[in-house]
């Protein structure tokens, strides 16, 4: 069995797979086995992968499961000790794997671990997908060392050390096998969008680590590249945050946060109308909120299962603050400013 495999799951990215796949095979083939989980693409992306880079594993999947399940139909079919859950449009660095391997070897009650992800578009940015290692405060709201909602830090080497977070980036995740497993895997259920939170936090609940190691870097198209309105990410991130907060919170904090998340998401979705202008990102904040209260029966054995197997009671990286309230009342818009 090999030690690390690095699964690259694809959806009609020929385009990156050809500009950044080179770099993973470049400086990982000595240390992993490299794969391409294909979710029923349509584009020329098998017709490459077979003709210029057949040194790659290829996995193909028979429809588009999604990231959630696409992943989760993958690595049911890979035999590794350490899994790399990596984007397509990643570019990694020389050395980026060795610094992962060997923590994650002498450290056996760490999880899962992230690099630091920096932006293709600006080199000596954090990118917004993961920055620096992920928190989120105590209405569920994801925050990074390096990026609060839209303001996304410079690098000054800031936060070069190894810290511990509550969720890694799933742009860049290195996870045990084991505890990939044993937790389940990512939540198909959710498709995209805050399914690695999610996965992270129930590994916190159990006692597991999760930490960021900035000694390993790599940089991230992600947010780079996407339009500013997205009304199915918006969907999406809305129904999935609040089914995370149902399966996670524990009961004396549950139906407070609950009450709070109704009022702010319908704050949210009359900004994203009268300032955005944007009729669809309004109406999807609408639709995320029927869809989960529709689907919150769904979960119910989900929590249960996940409360009864908690084994702590409080998690540092999980933030007693208000975000909102510290970023535009306190002006702490810095991760390093927070309080």
């Amino acid at each position: 069995m090999p030690k690390v495999a690095i699964v690259i799951l694809n959806w009609n990215g020929a385009k990156m797979l050809k500009n950044y796949l080179p770099s993973v095979l470049r400086y990982s083939s000595d240390e992993a086995e490299i794969w391409v989980a294909d979710n029923a693409s349509t584009d020329e992306s098998l017709s490459l992968l077979r003709q210029h880079f057949p040194e790659c594993h290829l996995l193909v999947l028979q429809k588009n499961w999604g990231f959630a399940d696409g992943y989760n139909k993958a690595l049911v079919q890979i035999e590794a000790e350490y899994y790399v859950l990596l984007n397509s449009d990643i570019e990694v660095t020389h050395h980026w794997l060795t610094p992962l391997i060997e923590y994650m070897d002498n450290h056996p009650e760490v999880a899962a671990c992230q690099p630091k992800l920096l932006s293709i578009v600006d080199r000596d940015s954090f990118e917004y997908a993961g920055a620096c290692g992920g928190y989120i405060d105590r209405y569920g709201y994801p925050f990074c060392r390096g990026r609060i909602f839209d303001t996304v830090e410079h690098d000054d080497g800031q936060y070069n050390y190894v810290a511990p977070v509550l969720w890694a980036t799933g742009a860049a995740l290195f996870i045990r096998a084991c505890d990939y497993k044993d937790c389940g895997g990512l939540d198909g259920r959710f498709f995209a969008h805050n399914e690695e939170i999610d996965l992270c936090w129930r590994l916190r609940l159990r006692g597991r680590q999760i930490v960021c190691l900035p000694e390993s870097q790599v940089y991230h198209v992600g947010g780079g590249t996407l339009p500013k309105s997205n009304p199915m990410k918006t969907f999406l991130n809305f129904r999935n945050n609040l089914t995370m907060l149902y399966k996670c919170l524990p009961d004396e904090e549950l139906a407070h946060v609950m009450r709070v998340r109704w009022f702010l998401d319908y704050v949210a979705a009359w900004e994203m109308l009268l300032l955005k202008h944007s009729w669809g990102d309004f109406a999807a904040v609408f639709r995320a909120r029927k869809a989960f209260k529709k689907w919150k029966k769904n979960f119910r054995h989900d929590r249960e299962a996940i409360q009864a197997s908690r084994v702590v009671n409080s998690i540092p990286e999980h933030y007693r603050f208000s975000l909102l309230w510290q970023y535009y009342v306190k002006g702490r818009k810095h991760f390093s400013d927070l309080k």
